[in-house]
This record gives C-alpha cells, sequence and structure tokens, in this order.
C-alpha cells in the first residue's frame, strides 16, 4: 500500500501545540476559509447531502437537502431523519442491524411535502475511526420525479419500437413446437381412424403427451411475450406472502437443489394479509430467488426473513454471493443495465414496477464480498383500509 500523502495543513495541524498566537489566528482564518470554500461547494449540488448517525441524527445538511425535505436553512441539523421521513427507519431495519458489516444501501421513497416527488437515497458508512456518537453515514438524496416519468415513457416507446423484433423471436421459437405438433397430431388422426383397441394405443398416448407438452411450452412463450409488451394492472386480493413464498419455492426446489444452495426461510404464522395480485407476487418471487441464485457459487446460502411493523410486511431476500459494486448499486433499476453476462437487465426494472403499483417499495443492500440483501415492502390490507378510509 503507497504511503498516505499528507497536505500541508495536516502538518501544521500536527504542530498546533508549538504554534504561537499569530500563527494560530492565521491557521483558524485558513481553516474557516476552508470551510466556507466546502460549503458553497457542497450547496451547489442539486443532490442533497447529509451526514447522520446511526440513530438518524443529523450532523450536516447542503441547501438542496433542506429543499428536497421542505425545512429551511438550518432546520435540519440536530433533528431525527426518521422522523422527517417516516417509514424509512424501517425499510433500512436489517441494514442498520448488522453494524459489524455495514452495507452500502439505495431506498426510493415518496415525500408529500412541499410537493409530491420520488426521492432516491443512497447511504455509505464513513470508513474512518467512530465518533463518540458511534458510526456516521453520508447520505446521498437525488430528486428522480422527473427522471422516473421520462424512464417510463422511453420504456414505453422503445417497447412499441422493439415489437416488431420481439414479434420475430417468438415467432422463430412458435416454429419448432408447431412444426412438431402439426406431425404429432396428424400421427394421430391417421391412428384413430384405425385403431379402437390395439397394441398401437400406447404410441398414440404418447404422441398426445407430447403433444400437451409443446402446448405448455407454447404458452410460456406468449405468456412471457405478453407481459413483455403488455403490463397488466394487479389484480388485488388477499393474500398471505408466506403460502406464496412456500409455492414458489417447492417449484424452485429441484433447482436449488442442483447448484447445492441452502434455502434458510423464516417466515411468521401471525404475518398479516396483504393486497396483491398472485401472478405477479409469484413473478416477483421468481426474479429475485433466480438473481440470488445466479450470483452465488454452488454451496451458496439464501436467507429469507420476513418481518413487520404497523404498516407494512417485508420480505427480506439475502444471498451468500459476491455483492454489487458501489458505482453499480445505483444503476440497477435502470433498464437495460445489467452486471450478468446474457442479462436483459428487465428483471428489476419489472420488480420495481410491480411494487409501486402495490404501493409497496424495494430496496437493495449490498457489500463486495459477502452479499446482497433486497428488501420487499407491501403495505398490510388493514392499514390499506385505514388509508382508504381517511
Amino acid at each position: 500500500m503507497p504511503p498516505k500523502k499528507h497536505s500541508s495543513l495536516d502538518r501544521v495541524l500536527g504542530r498546533l501545540d508549538s504554534l504561537d498566537a499569530v500563527n494560530l489566528t492565521n491557521l483558524v482564518q485558513r481553516l474557516a476559509r476552508e470551510r466556507g470554500l466546502f460549503e458553497d461547494i457542497f450547496n451547489t449540488l442539486q443532490e442533497g447531502v447529509l451526514v447522520i448517525t446511526l440513530d438518524g441524527e443529523i450532523e450536516y445538511a447542503n441547501a438542496s437537502a433542506h429543499r428536497l425535505i421542505g425545512l429551511g436553512e438550518d432546520a435540519l441539523v440536530g433533528g431525527t431523519l426518521w422522523r422527517l421521513v417516516p417509514g424509512l427507519r424501517s425499510s433500512l431495519g436489517i441494514a442498520l442491524d448488522d453494524e459489524a458489516t455495514m452495507p452500502v444501501v439505495t431506498r426510493e421513497f415518496e415525500l408529500a411535502y412541499p410537493e409530491p416527488r420520488t426521492v432516491q437515497l443512497y447511504m455509505v458508512p464513513f470508513t474512518g475511526e467512530q465518533t463518540a456518537s458511534g458510526r456516521r453515514f453520508a447520505v446521498i438524496l437525488s430528486d428522480i420525479t422527473r427522471t422516473k416519468q421520462n424512464t417510463e415513457e422511453r420504456i414505453e416507446n422503445e417497447r412499441t419500437s422493439s415489437i416488431l423484433l420481439l414479434a420475430a423471436g417468438v415467432a422463430h421459437e412458435l416454429g419448432n413446437p408447431l412444426n412438431s405438433l402439426t406431425i404429432h397430431l396428424q400421427l394421430i388422426n391417421r391412428k384413430l381412424k384405425k385403431l379402437k383397441e390395439h397394441k398401437d394405443i400406447d404410441s398414440v398416448a404418447e404422441s398426445v403427451r407430447i403433444c400437451e407438452g409443446e402446448v405448455k411450452r407454447l404458452d410460456g412463450i406468449i405468456t412471457n411475450f405478453l407481459e413483455a409488451i403488455r403490463p397488466q394492472p394487479p389484480d388485488l386480493a388477499e393474500l398471505n406472502l408466506s403460502d406464496v413464498l412456500a409455492e414458489v419455492l417447492a417449484f424452485q426446489q429441484r433447482e436449488l437443489s442442483d447448484r447445492e444452495i441452502r434455502v434458510e426461510a423464516e417466515t411468521r404464522d401471525d404475518l398479516p394479509l396483504v393486497m396483491a395480485d398472485r401472478n405477479q407476487v409469484k413473478q416477483i418471487f421468481f426474479n429475485l430467488i433466480k438473481n440470488a441464485v445466479e450470483a452465488m457459487q454452488p454451496g451458496g446460502r439464501l436467507r429469507i426473513k420476513a418481518r413487520i411493523d404497523d404498516d407494512m410486511v417485508y420480505l427480506a431476500f439475502g444471498d451468500s454471493g459476491s455483492g454489487i459494486k458501489q458505482e453499480e448499486l445505483t444503476r440497477l433499476f435502470q433498464p437495460y443495465h445489467t452486471t450478468k453476462v446474457g442479462g436483459h437487465g428487465l428483471g428489476l426494472m419489472v420488480v420495481q414496477r410491480i411494487m409501486r403499483q402495490h404501493g409497496g417499495q424495494i430496496g437493495i443492500d449490498s457489500k463486495e464480498g459477502v452479499g446482497t440483501v433486497v428488501t420487499l415492502q407491501f403495505p398490510r390490507k388493514d392499514r390499506r383500509v385505514r388509508m382508504l378510509r381517511n
């Protein structure tokens, strides 16, 4: 490791006890100028910048942070971020509870004051020594309201322009099973004309089974195609997330076993009901488990844990993979952005869209070399009813 470079200011501070009154005054003035310069730099940023403690106490806030949160100058310092943004502390629960391996986290949340908008939070722990109040974090707040709207419009335009290309691919995929279906159906028709009870009846039954398998494959291709070009609004109904998770894990059990992935699912018997679309929630679980499996080597561990508070039901999917680089973390939900070879970059975007349509949120916490935790946040059914009545 190369030796750490020291600035002239560091050298002066190292001789602080030997400075006379004049040099000490000059040092104080220099520090004040440098502080003022950094204040000016931070206040020109469009992003909000906060420094907070583990308890959420705000030690520093730039001008954009005041604007985004809707409080006047110097009104944030000394306040608690968890009180200013209700629900944020709960969504960060798992990340903040594990202080030993504190990950970099990203969250998206809605603010209603002074005007409705969507804000993305990016939080990273300081790597230096702890202060008397414990760990400190740098928090970056970005107003992504317009970006989200533009992204959705761009996705819609790109979807429209790519329909012909998608249709050509789907038509190609449909060709082989259709040919197989045609051949076997012809065989069935010929044999059925000749057979009632005959030794060849077994071969007819085999042809029927082949046809059934090909029909299922066709149905899957068509379903995926339609979901890609025409996402449906959720068909909300009472849903127990534990039951749906058990179904998905049972369906994926063979793949998990083949990859030697150990699954530890901690759900609750008293998990509150949510209002959700069963098939879309299954799609979310399939995508997240698939991503986790692909991020791990054989013998990895997938931990799924449920928790609740007064308003939300949380499901956290944690893998023991290689983690995500900090520079990649804030781009995960962008369309066509992927970190996997051969990936299409739409999986997490689809998950985020479905969660938004359910009134929920998705958050990602990751640390390189440790793994990634994806947290889903669903509104409780009883809370949703109270909100509608209000």
